[in-house]
């Protein structure tokens, strides 16, 4: 499809640089199959759904992924210590006895060369080892395990998505806002920004309700603020993503979808992973990457819903909700949205969305 298609006006006074408080009072966009849409908040969620529906949230965890670094002066070329932002993006596992290689998106990309040390604090240092397009480079850290994880969390700082780490700096408010209160599993360089919106209150209220609840885990990577380049969706690589389903998770949404209940992704995250799981027209556990791309015309044989922040225009994101609800019905709502004033983006509000009938 032509990338085009997926464009629309977005004001930048749309875009939000620090969320609701409280978290559930972000506004809340319903979008039925049919009909016309409805302003909520985030807190009347329990009564959009019924008892039985099945909420699936992805527990994945952010860390410090934010990072500075300065590359010390050459001895021959002239110049002196450059400093250099290094995002991390993707684990490339331990390579050699002593070595963690991270994919990072590193600024400016120009000054580095094959062979260049970057030097973060007085222990930790990496070495660059790989130069891709884009400012993508892989770093050979000199540390491994809980000792690099550590000098992470010492070093970095809350990776904010780039169109508000364009506006302000992190801070210690962020540290808080951009984590989700039920997050467990460290590997995220991004949050699933849906997941924000819930309290502890909130979920409770689910629980009373008769909601399901379910989790999995997919670490989000920072390919998913990449633009999409391509004029057209079929020449879109998209970015892969590591996920995990158990067994016991697996079997019980098997067994809603046999009951006719339905299934409700907490953000686009959650999403890729159930559409990703299926074998035979059955959610199946297991644990590796994916990089489905959904787009229009794509088949979605787990989710019945989606609750999901506001999109950037022409991003695979808004590609994703479009395939969900139809590209029509989702320009119609994003109008709506800005015309009445709604956040956009990470910090944003949010949206229950129903897949097309």
């Amino acid at each position: 499809m032509d990338v085009s298609l997926f464009d629309f006006d977005l004001p930048e006074r749309a875009i939000a640089l620090r969320p609701a408080s409280p978290r559930d009072s972000a506004r809340l966009l319903h979008i039925p199959a049919l009909g016309d849409f409805k302003h909520k908040a985030v807190s009347d969620l329990p009564s959009l759904l019924r008892a039985g529906d099945v909420l699936v949230f992805n527990e994945t965890k952010v860390f410090p992924a934010a990072l500075m670094a300065k590359r010390p002066a050459r001895a021959q070329g002239g110049g002196g210590d450059v400093s250099v932002t290094v995002n991390l993006h993707k684990d490339r596992g331990d390579e050699g006895a002593d070595r963690g290689q991270w994919d990072a998106f590193c600024r400016p990309a120009k000054r580095l060369k094959l062979g260049d040390v970057l030097n973060f604090d007085a222990s930790l240092s990496a070495r660059v080892v790989e130069k891709r397009d884009g400012g993508d480079v892989t770093l050979s850290f000199n540390a491994t395990g809980e000792a690099l994880k550590n000098a992470f969390e010492r070093c970095g700082a809350p990776p904010l998505p780039p169109y508000i780490a364009r506006k302000r700096a992190p801070d210690a408010q962020d540290v808080d806002d951009y984590q989700t209160v039920y997050a467990k599993e460290s590997g995220s360089v991004a949050a699933p920004t849906a997941g924000l919106h819930f309290t502890d209150e909130l979920l409770l209220a689910l629980d009373n309700a008769g909601v399901q609840r379910e989790t999995l885990t997919l670490h989000v990577g920072a390919g998913t603020f990449l633009p999409v380049k391509s004029d057209n969706t079929d020449d879109h690589d998209m970015h892969s993503e590591w996920f995990t389903i158990s067994e016991a998770v697996a079997g019980r949404l098997n067994a809603a979808k046999a009951e006719g209940r339905r299934i409700v992704a907490v953000g686009t995250t959650a999403l890729r992973a159930l559409e990703s799981a299926v074998v035979d027209g059955h959610v199946e556990a297991q644990s590796r990457d994916t990089d489905i791309f959904l787009t229009p015309g794509s088949t979605f044989l787990v989710v019945d819903g989606l609750m999901t922040n506001f999109h950037l225009p022409k991003s695979t994101l808004f590609m994703l909700v479009s395939a969900l609800a139809g590209l029509d019905r989702m320009q119609a709502a994003y109008k709506t949205a800005i015309d009445d004033g709604y956040r956009f983006y990470s910090y944003g509000d949010s949206s229950l969305i129903w897949k097309a009938s």
